[in-house]
């Protein structure tokens, strides 16, 4: 018998993500950083323990962050393996462009300052098998709701 599944998402802010993980992974359990209090303490503690509590019960999940960069996805990784869950990852390519413009369209709390899409966009390292994924899939926003796999 396998583990649960852990969806790690990666991706410039406005990208798509988390229309892409309500679609394709309703059952999973959602963790994002998003979700906690915006002036929350240690939202990455915060995050780990949710990790920890799903997988250590057996469900599925999905991480909604951006994750840009090989030592935010590291963390994520590491606490998946003590579970022996199944590690997938999913780029959710997109310009900055696209992303801004998809951000525009957000109402309240979900928009982010544009400045947030350009940072990411500086540090985006786009995930490899390597960082210890078991699948590593590429996918592009397309018309509103709807995703190409790469």
């Amino acid at each position: 018998m396998s583990g649960p599944d852990c969806i790690v998402l990666v991706g410039l802010p406005g990208a798509g993500k988390s229309t892409f993980s309500r679609q394709r992974f309703p059952a999973h359990a959602h963790i994002s950083k998003d979700s906690f209090p915006r002036h929350a303490r240690d939202k990455q503690a915060r995050q780990d323990a949710a990790i920890r509590a799903a997988l250590g019960a057996g469900r599925s999940i999905v991480i909604d962050n951006t994750n840009v960069t090989p030592a935010d996805r590291a963390a994520v990784i590491s606490i998946a393996r003590e579970f022996a869950a199944r590690i997938i990852g999913y780029y959710v390519d997109s310009t900055p462009g696209d992303a801004v413009a998809r951000n525009e369209r957000r109402e309240g709390r979900a928009r982010v300052p544009k400045v947030a899409i350009f940072t990411s966009a500086k540090k985006l390292v786009p995930p490899a098998l390597s960082e210890g994924f078991d699948e590593l899939h590429n996918v592009r926003a397309m018309a509103e709701g709807t995703f190409q796999e790469e």
